[in-house]
């Protein structure tokens, strides 16, 4: 008999969108992940700090690619959602930011732990930028990028 696993991680986090080039480029250029790599019509992977962003066309993949390396069917429809990390200091500077590229801040919302602020991508996928404090994890646990 085998002992309770745990996994330990978030490896990948995926969203669907309807425009994948409308997708990269604000993922890239405005939120400054790195490209990793993509395939035409069906998705764009990006890197985050040391874990993936997957960001698929959600009628692509409701049909399976066919290779023998190729992920089962997946998607989504409506809005999703996905956090990003970030130092309560930080948010500041997120805000002008995305401000300046023309992104709304949709809300901030203070905690006695943190604050974050929710914004949307060219697909209306609910972001949001948060210290890691609203869940009771320590800033250090992030590296700052900004």
């Amino acid at each position: 008999m085998t002992g309770r696993m745990s996994v330990s991680e978030v490896l990948e986090s995926a969203l669907y969108v309807s425009d994948l080039q409308a997708a990269e480029k604000f993922y890239t250029e405005i939120l400054g992940l790195t490209f990793y790599s993509k395939l035409e019509g069906r998705h764009v992977f990006l890197r985050c700090g040391d874990r993936m962003v997957l960001i698929f066309n959600a009628e692509a993949t409701a049909v399976s690619a066919g290779g023998p390396r190729d992920a089962p069917t997946h998607g989504a429809k409506g809005e999703g959602h996905l956090a990003f990390a970030a130092k309560d200091r930080e948010i500041d500077r997120w805000k002008q930011h995305l401000t300046e590229n023309g992104v709304e801040i949709e809300k901030e919302i203070h905690t006695q732990g943190g604050r974050s602020i929710y914004f949307r991508d060219p697909s209306q996928n609910c972001l949001e930028i948060a210290s890691p404090r609203i869940w009771g994890i320590p800033e250090e646990t992030i590296s700052s990028r900004t």
